[in-house]
C-alpha cells in the first residue's frame, strides 16, 4: 500500500531532510535514520524522558523510522553506510556538499557503485556556486535570501523572522515530490538519479505570485500597512469582541457582498465609493466606514454574514484555537502517535490524506541508536560482525537508560 516495500536511508538533521523522510515513513516506507553519535540536533530541543515522554519536535519529523548510529570518523563506518545504501531505494541527506565529498559520499562518488539509487540532496543554496557550502536554515535561505521576508514585512516595520521549520516543511514536501518523480522514472529506465532540493528554490517557488510579477515587469507591490490597503473591503478587520477576521473579495461582486454582510449595503450604491476607488480621500473615508461597520458586530455576527453571502473569510486564530477547531480536525491535520514510553500524544499529520486507505501512522520516533543491531542484521551482518563494529566505535547502539 502506497510506499510499503520502499526502503529509504536518511542521513540528515533538523527539519527539511528529516521531514521529507518522515512523510515517506508515514506513507509506508521503511526509513532508516542514520545519526552521528551526538544525534540529530533537534533531540536537544525538548526532553524525552520517562518523566516528560516524547520530544514533540523530533517526533513530528522522525516518527515511524528506525534509528542507527554510524560514526563516520571511524574506520569501516563508510562501508557500513554504503552497505545500507546498496539495499535502499532512496538516500536523503542534508549534510553539506563539501562534507559529503570529503567522505566520498557525494553523488558523483557513489553513483557508479549504486546506479539504481535515488539520491536526494537537500541544501540551503543548491549544489553549485560559491555559496553551496554555506550553512543555512529556512530563516536565512527560504525567508530572507529569497525576498519572502521583505515582501511580507511592510515598509516601516522592523524585520521579523518566520516561525521555525516553516520553510523547511515546504522544502520537505517538494523533496518528496521530486523523489516520487524519480522513482516513477526508474520503473521505466531502471536507473536512479540525483534529486536536488534547496531552501532557496522552494522559497522562490512559494513567493511565486510576487516573483513572477517581479521577473516580468521589474517591480511588484508587496505588503503594505493595513491603514494603506488599496481595497477597503479586503483585509483584516477588528470586531466588537476584539477579534480579527479576514475578508477577501475575489471579484467585483464581492464588494457589495462584504458591505451587505456587515450591515452597510448602501455604501455599494454610493458612486463616490465605486471600485476601484482612485480618490485618496474617498478611499480613506471608505476604509473608516468599513472598519466601523465591522467593529459594530461580534466575530460570530460577522462570520454569519460573510458565510451567508459566500465571501472568502477566516477568523484569525491562535495555535491553541486551531488545534481544537473543527475545521483542522475534520481536515485530518493531527494524528495520535506513540511517545516511546508507553503512552501517546497528538502531533501533526503529513499534508496529504488518502481517504481510501493508507498505512497506519503512530509508531514512535527512534531513540538514538535504538535499532542499530537490528538494522545491521537485516543488512546481512552476522552477530560477530555486529559486535566487532560496536566494539570499534564504527556504529553505536542504544545507550543505557
Amino acid at each position: 500500500m502506497l510506499l510499503e516495500g520502499v526502503k529509504v536511508v536518511e542521513m540528515s538533521t533538523w527539519v527539511a531532510g528529516p521531514g521529507a523522510a518522515g512523510v515517506m515513513a508515514d506513507w509506508g516506507a521503511d526509513v532508516i535514520k542514520v545519526e552521528a553519535p551526538v544525534g540529530d540536533a533537534v533531540r536537544a530541543f525538548a526532553p524525552d524522558t520517562a518523566q516528560s515522554p516524547g520530544n514533540p519536535i523530533f517526533v513530528n519529523e522522525n516518527r515511524g523510522k528506525r534509528g542507527i548510529v554510524i560514526d563516520l570518523k571511524q574506520p569501516g563506518s563508510r562501508d557500513v553506510l554504503l552497505t545500507l545504501l546498496e539495499q535502499a531505494d532512496v538516500f536523503i541527506t542534508n549534510v553539506r556538499p563539501g562534507s559529503l565529498a570529503a567522505l566520498g559520499l557525494d553523488y558523483a562518488s557513489i553513483k557508479e557503485r549504486l546506479p539504481r539509487l535515488i539520491y536526494a540532496a537537500v541544501t540551503g543554496y543548491g549544489l553549485t556556486g560559491p555559496d553551496a557550502d554555506l550553512p543555512a536554515f529556512d530563516i536565512t535561505a527560504f525567508w530572507t535570501a529569497t525576498g519572502v521576508g521583505r515582501a511580507t514585512i511592510p515598509e516601516g516595520v522592523d524585520p521579523f523572522t518566520v516561525r521555525p521549520g516553516f520553510g523547511d516543511h515546504v522544502t520537505a514536501i517538494g523533496t518528496v515530490a521530486g523523489i516520487l518523480a524519480a522513482m516513477h522514472e526508474r520503473t521505466q529506465t531502471g536507473a536512479g538519479r540525483l534529486v536536488e532540493a534547496s531552501l532557496i528554490r522552494a522559497g522562490t517557488y512559494a513567493i511565486g505570485w510576487d516573483m513572477s510579477l517581479q521577473l516580468r515587469y521589474g517591480t511588484v507591490t508587496t505588503n503594505r500597512p493595513r491603514a494603506e490597503r488599496e481595497n477597503a473591503t479586503s483585509g483584516y478587520f477588528r470586531t466588537a469582541d476584539d477579534r480579527w477576521v479576514i475578508a477577501l473579495a475575489r471579484g467585483k461582486g464581492d464588494y457589495a457582498a462584504i458591505l451587505d454582510a456587515v450591515g452597510v449595503p448602501e455604501l455599494a450604491e454610493n458612486p463616490r465609493y465605486a471600485p476601484p476607488v482612485k480618490d485618496p480621500e474617498a478611499l480613506e473615508e471608505l476604509r473608516g466606514l468599513v472598519d466601523a461597520a465591522f467593529a459594530r458586530l461580534t466575530l460570530a455576527e460577522v462570520r454569519a454574514g460573510l458565510r451567508r453571502n459566500d465571501v472568502i473569510h477566516a477568523a484569525l486564530q491562535t495555535l491553541g484555537e486551531s488545534a481544537e477547531s473543527e475545521l483542522a480536525n475534520e481536515a485530518g491535520c493531527f494524528v495520535e502517535v506513540d511517545d516511546g514510553w508507553g503512552g501517546t500524544f497528538r502531533t501533526i499529520a503529513a499534508p496529504i490524506r488518502f481517504p481510501d486507505g493508507a498505512p497506519l501512522v503512530g509508531r514512535a520516533a527512534p531513540k538514538l541508536g535504538e535499532h542499530t543491531s537490528e538494522i545491521l542484521a537485516d543488512a546481512g551482518y552476522g552477530a560477530e560482525q555486529i559486535a566487532q563494529l560496536l566494539d570499534s566505535g564504527a556504529v553505536r547502539g542504544l545507550p543505557a537508560q
